[in-house]
């Protein structure tokens, strides 16, 4: 039978999950996930075999432990238990992510990843593949765009390959990408977050997303559409993820309040759990209708058959762990946000994210009164959701003067810098290659796009920006 649930029954199971983890936190912690993408330097596709030998050797030298195996009893995830760091592949053997449990000091995360990258580096070089700090892969068209042969992800990559069925019922345009979770790659941040500043974080980092779009994009679709700088923003919104617009992108609006909140996740959709071994997906639904219904109709993955079959199942209360969101501030059951929105980076300013977001995360008020009073930016008839649009774009708009931009992010970079002198462990160096970015008023896409541009090599640009 199902577990039926009234509407403030599951805005309780709401509240429980994501709002209640926020009360009586008085320390913050950082966490930090980096996805890069695996490129085999003779343009050729990315030999596999090479990824599973480094995934062996790599466990083998930093003490780690098998979390998961694929269907071809190839390991897809390590685990560390001393730290929680987690090595992985996030959608294919083509992103290679590095996780690292959570610390007081981003220093200790920077010394851990510095071992981690310069040893699988050196093993990748062996065979002529490296690693590289972009958000798309420049060579995605060479490699074999499959997903690692598991549940979670053959789930995933059907769910998204499902946009053709939709097209006509939805107005709404779908990229034809459902594969961009393999050749696409992040560096996300998670902080922790005080209950009592719970909207108000929100607030400030949503109105900061176009300033971010200015500063750290970073994913060109290199040869098809070089006038968007972030295309990782499209990849999500444009897909079977963004069939429910609040599963995605930035709050429109921002909440003012925690039952706001409350009520906008209440607003997202499901659209997978699993059950008896097997993930399941389906049309994505409401999560208070999903807890309404005596039955849900979805499709699984028969691995003898090598198809996929119907199947009908009861929802029950433990699917709720399964509802997830994709926003640019996420926030998580951990009582974390979530920061999603940067591209990964040039591997030597690869911390300037976690740098830049945990400074400004104690001078939120001082950053929403900066938006408040600013010209550059905002007070041109356009919210920050459009504004993000904008400023990830190659072309600045037409009210865009360049001098009060500069002056802006070097302000909002100021407020990041007080934030972390606060602290008192020098981490505000990290900040430094962001300030000759806003200074220069440019970002990795942007020199990406100027060197190829003048005849230089993109493999040039790739060596580059896997530098330590």
């Amino acid at each position: 039978m199902a577990d039926i649930f009234t509407r403030e029954e599951v805005r309780e199971m709401l509240y429980g999950k994501y709002i209640a983890p926020t009360i009586g936190k008085d320390e913050v912690f950082i966490g930090v996930e980096i996805e890069f993408p695996v490129l085999n330097l003779s343009r050729g596709p990315v030999d596999f075999g090479v990824v599973h030998d480094l995934t062996r050797r790599f466990k083998a030298e930093f003490g780690f432990y098998t979390a998961v195996i694929d269907a071809d009893k190839e390991i897809c995830s390590l685990v560390r238990f001393d730290n929680d760091d987690i090595l992985s592949y996030d959608c294919s053997y083509n992103n290679l992510e590095l996780s690292f449990g959570k610390e007081a000091e981003l220093r200790k995360i920077k010394e851990r990843f510095t071992a981690y990258y310069t040893f699988i580096q050196k093993t990748l070089a062996e065979s002529g593949h490296t690693l590289t700090g972009l958000g798309v892969n420049p060579y995605r068209d060479r490699n074999n765009l499959v997903p690692i042969p598991n549940g979670r992800y053959r789930m995933l990559f059907h769910h998204l390959s499902q946009y053709t069925k939709y097209r006509d019922r939805i107005p709404m345009f779908f990229h034809p990408y459902p594969d961009y979770g393999m050749f696409s790659s992040a560096s996300q941040v998670q902080l922790d977050v005080q209950y009592y500043r719970l909207v108000e974080t929100i607030r400030a980092f949503s109105l900061l997303e176009p300033v971010k779009g200015l500063l750290f994009s970073n994913s060109v679709l290199t040869g098809e559409n070089e006038a968007l700088l972030c295309a990782r923003d499209m990849l999500w919104e444009n897909s079977t993820h963004g069939i429910n617009p609040h599963n995605i992108g930035m709050y429109e609006p921002i909440p003012e309040t925690v039952d706001e909140l409350l009520e906008y996740i209440a607003s997202t959709s499901i659209y997978c759990t699993e059950k008896e071994g097997k993930y399941i997906n389906f049309e994505p639904v409401n999560i208070v209708e999903y807890f309404e219904r005596r039955q849900v109709y979805g499709e699984y993955f028969d691995a003898e058959t090598d198809t996929y079959r119907d199947i009908v199942f009861a929802p029950k209360s433990d699917d709720l762990k399964y509802l997830r969101s994709f926003k640019l501030e996420d926030l998580t059951f951990r009582g974390t946000i979530e920061f999603r929105s940067v591209c990964c980076q040039p591997v030597r300013d690869a911390f300037s994210v976690a740098a830049f977001h945990l400074g400004l995360l104690g001078h939120t008020d001082e950053l929403c009164e900066l938006f408040e009073s600013d010209r550059a930016m905002y007070h041109h008839g356009y919210g920050a959701a459009e504004l993000r649009k904008l400023f990830i774009r190659r072309e600045l708009p037409v009210f865009a003067d360049a001098k009060a931009l500069r002056g802006l992010l070097i302000r909002v970079l100021d407020l990041a810098s007080a934030g972390l002198r606060e602290r008192g462990l020098g981490e505000e160096v990290e900040l430094l290659p962001l300030y000759e970015r806003a200074e220069r008023l440019t970002n990795p896409a942007r020199e990406l796009l100027a060197r190829t541009d003048a005849g230089e090599s993109v493999e040039n640009v790739v060596r580059d920006y896997a530098a330590l």
